[in-house]
């Protein structure tokens, strides 16, 4: 286990290097799902950083993640952009998947929006719906704040009562409804993958009032509210989980589908926004 002080310097030294690249304000930090990578298509690129030069940051395994930091503008708001996320069943430490929030942090920007393709767990939930996550369920059995706790980037018991950030979730709602996109309110559960669950852990995970279920997000959001970053979280349903009847096979390259089609309508929700700041 890394200690704090190791940790800590981690950090700097991944920040200190973008710095060096970029010196300039971020008002908006983005973490891309899969497939979700065309959400940046409108942005005017300044930077493209591969995660492989950033020190210490973790690498991007899977089909759907490009492995790049991006740091641009979009409608004069300066953005960074995570082209492509870590998850812990790529072997990684809930620690060390949330190491770039933490490099959030340190860069000093003050949001961070979160994309994801989820599993549905609602009847009325067709594949490309996009869900608003207004709260989560901890399933993961690793947790990014376990050991000892520095006080330079939270505090010991954060609380998690508005964990994803009303005010956004406020703005998001205005900002679909202004342009005329359908969108659910709901609960993100997060599980540690990469197996997709059964139809009796689909159907537990209804009854326990999940709406979405995922392999990413949890952490990251816990981190956030750890660092004080207001988080705006929103979920693609990538493929049918309930009732057990509608239940069929996924793929990653359906769900990589659904999430490019569903991601033009979440970039324009997104875009409203934007430009509102």
């Amino acid at each position: 286990m890394t200690d704090i002080n190791t940790y800590y310097i981690q950090i700097q030294s991944a920040t200190t290097y973008i710095k060096n690249i970029f010196a300039g304000d971020i008002e908006v930090a983005m973490t891309l799902g899969t497939g979700l990578s065309g959400i940046k298509d409108n942005i005017e690129l300044i930077h493209t950083i591969p995660y492989s030069d950033i020190p210490h940051f973790p690498q991007s395994t899977v089909e759907g993640h490009e492995g790049h930091l991006l740091i641009g503008n979009w409608h004069g708001v300066s953005v960074m952009v995570m082209s492509g996320r870590f998850h812990c069943y790529e072997g990684y430490t809930a620690k060390e998947v949330t190491f770039p929030v933490r490099v959030v942090q340190a860069l000093g920007i003050k949001n961070l929006w979160i994309s994801n393709v989820a599993g549905g767990l609602k009847e009325e939930y067709e594949a490309g719906a996009i869900i608003l996550i207004k709260d989560h369920i901890n399933l993961m059995p690793d947790h990014p704040l376990t050991g000892a706790n520095d006080e330079r980037l939270g505090l010991r018991f954060p609380d998690m009562k508005e964990a994803y950030t009303k005010s956004w979730r406020d703005r998001f709602q205005a900002a679909a409804k202004s342009i005329n996109i359908k969108y659910y309110e709901g609960v993100y559960v997060g599980l540690q993958g990469p197996s997709l669950e059964t139809p009796a852990e689909y159907n537990m995970l209804h009854i326990m009032g999940a709406d979405v279920v995922g392999m990413s997000t949890v952490p990251e959001v816990i981190v956030a509210k750890h660092a004080d970053l207001k988080t705006l979280v929103c979920s693609i349903v990538s493929n049918v989980c309930y009732p057990p009847e509608k239940i069929t096979e996924t793929t990653l390259e359906e769900v990589i589908a659904v999430a490019h089609e569903a991601g033009d309508q979440l970039k324009n929700i997104w875009e409203v926004l934007i430009k509102e700041m």
